[in-house]
């Protein structure tokens, strides 16, 4: 059982890398192997969220939050410690610390949809 679980995670963590990154790519051009994990690390994120007894609009706010969240650590990790500038949101409205800000976070409330609609298939392929 344990085996299935983590083949069913990895698959999870792996579609939401990929997914990630090619968002990244056609919005603004390149990608980051940083964004990948984090990437990864949102979707099987979301696909938990999707577990829960929740209408649609509580999972996509509560997926935007922890997809904000993730993205503030990760940029707080490789921007501001590592200093690897890999994006900087400081010329956008409210941001915070230039990591994330609010018009990135309703980009992702609204892929949140979609998002969930593709971990459910992927649920119904592991049953």
């Amino acid at each position: 059982m344990l085996r299935g679980d983590l083949l069913e995670i990895l698959l999870v963590f792996t579609v939401g890398a990929g997914l990630y990154g090619l968002i990244e790519i056609l919005w603004r051009g390149y990608t980051h192997w940083s964004m990948l994990l984090c990437g990864g690390a949102c979707f099987t994120l979301m696909y938990w969220v999707n577990l829960a007894a929740l209408p649609l609009w509580a999972k996509c706010i509560i997926c935007a939050v922890c997809i904000s969240a993730l993205e503030f650590c990760t940029g707080y990790l490789v921007n501001i410690i590592l200093k690897w500038d890999v994006w900087d949101y400081s010329d956008r409205a409210l941001n915070l610390l230039g990591q994330i800000c609010p018009l990135y976070s309703l980009f992702w409330l609204l892929l949140s949809v979609p998002g969930l609609y593709l971990s459910r298939w992927l649920k119904s392929i592991f049953g």
